[in-house]
């Protein structure tokens, strides 16, 4: 099986629900930073500025079908608690050689009003960093920097949008 009928197959099928990446201590990981030198909708945001903010970080890329299906959800969400503290962060990590041209990533994002920012991961180290494995992936971080949720794959929106909550009120 090809690496990129693998990964489409596992974003599609595999509905992976995590409260949280558990350290060897049994405690949840601390995210890594999203060191994107190339950012849409903003200028690189640091580790620091995020600190005492929810962050919900979704690994997509604008070729997956699945992560069109989820982009609605991530829109709303940003839309309904930026102003209660959400920081909502795409990391686009393309598959396929059309989705690394910087100009076609900036019109998608343009035609579907991605407002949020967008960490441009063309060399996947942010994929890396999170030891992420497939698209799309959700990753929601709380205010001290750990991360404390991962949804992999479409659904779970109800269960996703409470964690939110949750995190926002902690």
């Amino acid at each position: 099986m090809s690496r990129s009928l693998r990964f489409r197959c596992v974003a599609a099928c595999l509905m992976l629900l995590t409260p949280a990446l558990l350290g060897a201590g049994g405690e949840p990981l601390r995210a890594p930073g999203i060191t994107s030198q190339q950012w849409l909708n903003s200028e690189p945001i640091s580790s620091q500025a995020l600190r005492g903010k929810v962050v919900l970080v979704e690994f997509w890329t604008f070729g997956c079908r699945n992560c069109k299906n989820v982009e609605p959800h991530i829109q709303q969400w940003h839309r309904r608690y930026k102003d209660a503290g959400l920081v909502v962060i795409g990391v686009h990590t393309p598959e396929f050689v059309y989705e690394r041209n910087p100009d076609n990533l900036r019109d998608y994002v343009a035609e579907h009003e991605i407002l949020y920012p967008v960490a441009v991961d063309n060399d996947a180290r942010v994929w890396q960093a999170f030891h992420n494995w497939a698209w799309p992936s959700i990753y929601l971080i709380g205010k001290q920097g750990k991360i404390r949720y991962r949804r992999i794959g479409e659904g779970g929106y109800q269960e996703t949008e409470r964690t939110i909550r949750i995190l926002l009120d902690e």
